[in-house]
């Protein structure tokens, strides 16, 4: 191995006024050539195959040659884009041990660049953009509050209503949350805090690991290669001025930016981007599967955004496996696929493999009620990916039975409205997944939360069931305690209420650490009972476990307050993967009642102010019908969150459940 280093102060051969550093390895015909930028110093990394002789023999002394052998390196410059791991650690790590700085500073560009806004101008900023000023003259808003100046801005109001510049695109939200899409406003700087996210976490998923009893290593290293990713896009509609508006994976998606970064991070998807952007998600699912299996050798990983988009992924090849090996084998896309850009791209890398296709055959009926299939078909993938947390973790353990011995990791935490934090420790299970808060993505608060207590409960005139404290700034909050996210943007959402409560677990470097705890909205509430999406969920795996004995899953469910009746009472669907019997699921139906702890649904339930719980079981594929009529509305299959509780004005929704009920059964746990 020989270095050589050489050092140029201002060049009339180079660019003017810079200092370059070039280091040199050579190493049995490879070379790696640096050349440095900071402050000021331009750094581009190539890693090249070249003759050695060609190397040795070349004068090294002469800008003019120095200059060839740079051209040469660093041309053409976007195939010579390398991704830096440690540079993005360092920088991370600087900006979160002066966090409380960066989030001053952060405040202070969204403000200066924004100040322009009406919406800021009303509220009396005169231009100030310290902290103490605007939490005294901005208040603390929720979508409904933003939602008048977002419709002008969609009715082509082109003034600077919330932002500086004038927003193009508009993001829509799933909608499976509260029943309908918000409309949020989108601008480059989200896609630029997207791209600094995923390279963080990638950063850290593939950094150097030092073991004092054994030399440094990456836990999970990622080669060249490709990602099986299940990613969609939404259909884009047109608002009334003009704009475009999609899901904000989209918006994403359809960026040069996030290419790039793909590009960068080695996670280019193994399906062409028509199939991603493909007008049916059914179709599209089938060619991502077709694609993953045709460079499966090539797969470093496994990725959708959610992980119920992972399982479905997996539920549906177990249906459509053998007509994909025809397709290898034979080299001829499926008479399924229907639509012309899809069929028209996956055929031009799909040829005949009959030895591949018999492999895959030859694996998949090896396996036992399909555990293991992601590493038996995907023999280099190192982890599956995709949000892990909240209301995805129903799924984990039906995804851990497809992944086998392949560790699931959470990705990133963030919103429709913005992106919070980037997870850098891929190594803890997703139950236990925390977020380092990046301080220079956006200006963050923490409202404090504590719970009422049972007598300030039933004293409450509202649904609000926790105490709220003033809000702290993002060095401010305290391990071990719960609290609201507040977010401020560069897209015009000032002091926005998430709705998302998190934990404190620790902190990196001065930058907390946070937990996904649950959604803040109450989901079920008839009295002076208080349920979550958290607590309807522990109360579905302790029933579930009932059926185990029985090799039956439950698929999916979702609740519903039933008013109609009195007392009204909770109804839980469920959807299972086989037919059980009366018995076991009127067990069910007791544990489910019996499982919510809450102290004002018990004392509800004793007294009879609320009625017995509900079971109704539904036919398999209602909760595909569901996904379907979300699709529809245009919402992305990958962006898809099943409604953990469908009220009564989403009366599609409901009607959709409703139609599908085989059987329902009453909880008589507290009869006397």
């Amino acid at each position: 191995m020989s270095f050589v280093t050489v050092q140029f102060s201002s060049s009339p051969d180079l660019q003017s006024g810079c200092e370059f550093v070039v280091t040199i390895v050579a190493i049995c015909g490879l070379a790696a050539a640096a050349v440095t930028r900071s402050q000021g110093i331009i750094r581009f990394e190539r890693i090249v195959s070249l003759n050695r002789s060609y190397w040795m023999s070349h004068s090294f002394g002469r800008k003019r040659s120095w200059r060839f052998l740079l051209e040469a390196l660093l041309a053409p410059s976007e195939k010579m884009r390398v991704f830096n791991i440690e540079s993005v650690i360092d920088e991370f790590e600087t900006v979160t041990k002066s966090a409380g700085h960066h989030q001053r500073e952060t405040l202070r560009k969204i403000l200066e660049q924004n100040g322009k806004a009406e919406y800021l101008k009303n509220l009396g900023l005169g231009g100030r953009t310290d902290p103490e000023s605007y939490k005294a003259r901005v208040p603390l808003v929720t979508h409904g509050d933003l939602e008048p100046y977002i419709q002008r801005i969609s009715d082509g109001d082109s003034s600077p209503i919330l932002t500086g510049k004038p927003i193009t695109s508009i993001s829509l939200s799933s909608g499976t949350t509260q029943g309908k899409q918000k409309y949020l406003p989108f601008n480059e700087e989200l896609v630029q805090s997207t791209m600094q996210i995923f390279q963080t976490s990638y950063a850290f998923r593939n950094r150097f690991s030092n073991n004092i009893l054994a030399a440094s290593f990456r836990e999970y290293p990622i080669g060249d290669g490709k990602a099986l990713q299940f990613i969609y896009g939404s259909k884009q509609v047109k608002t009334n001025g003009g704009l475009t508006a999609t899901t904000a994976t989209t918006n994403v998606y359809r960026s040069e930016q996030f290419k790039r970064t793909m590009n960068d991070i080695q996670s280019q998807c193994t399906s062409p981007d028509e199939v991603i952007f493909g007008s049916d998600y059914r179709q599209s699912l089938y060619c991502h599967l077709l694609c993953g299996l045709i460079y499966s050798d090539e797969v470093q990983f496994i990725f959708s955004t959610f992980a119920h988009s992972l399982v479905h992924s997996f539920r549906t090849f177990e249906q459509v496996w053998e007509e994909i090996c025809t397709d290898i084998r034979e080299g001829v896309l499926s008479s399924r696929i229907t639509v012309p850009s899809i069929r028209e791209a996956v055929s031009k890398i799909l040829v005949p493999n009959p030895s591949l296709a018999d492999s895959i055959y030859q694996k998949c009926v090896g396996l036992s009620n399909w555990y293991g299939v992601i590493p038996e078909l995907w023999p280099n993938a190192k982890y599956v990916y995709g949000v892990m947390t909240g209301s995805m973790e129903p799924y984990l353990k039906k995804l851990r039975h497809y992944a086998g011995n392949l560790p699931l990791m959470s990705a990133d935490y963030g919103s429709s409205e913005g992106w919070i934090g980037a997870n850098v420790n891929p190594s803890l299970p997703p139950e236990l997944a925390t977020f380092a808060v990046l301080p220079n993505i956006g200006y963050f608060e923490f409202i404090p939360l504590e719970k009422l207590g049972m007598q300030e409960l039933e004293s409450s005139l509202t649904s609000i069931h926790y105490k709220e404290a003033e809000p702290v700034d993002l060095t401010e909050v305290e391990v071990g305690k719960e609290y609201e996210v507040v977010i401020t943007n560069f897209a015009g959402l000032y002091r926005y209420r998430l709705g998302d409560i998190v934990r404190v677990t620790g902190f990196h470097n001065c930058t907390p650490e946070l937990q996904f705890m649950r959604r803040r909205s109450l989901i079920l509430s008839i009295n002076i009972d208080k349920n979550t999406e958290k607590d309807l969920q522990l109360s579905v795996e302790a029933a579930a476990k009932l059926l185990a004995e029985e090799k039956i899953e439950v698929v999916d469910f979702t609740s519903h307050v039933d008013t109609s009746t009195e007392p009204g009472h909770y109804v839980i669907f469920w959807e299972l993967s086989s037919v059980s019997n009366d018995e076991i699921l009127h067990s069910c139906c007791n544990c489910l009642d019996l499982s919510f702890a809450d102290a004002g649904y018990v004392g509800s339930r004793k007294v009879s102010a609320i009625g017995p719980l509900e079971l109704r079981i539904v036919r398999k594929g209602t909760f595909d019908m569901v996904l379907h009529y979300y699709v529809g509305l245009g919402a992305a299959l990958s962006q898809f969150k099943a409604p953990r509780c469908v009220s009564q004005s989403n009366s599609k929704v409901l009607q959709i459940l409703c139609m599908n009920v085989t059987s329902c059964y009453f909880s008589t746990a507290y009869e006397n």
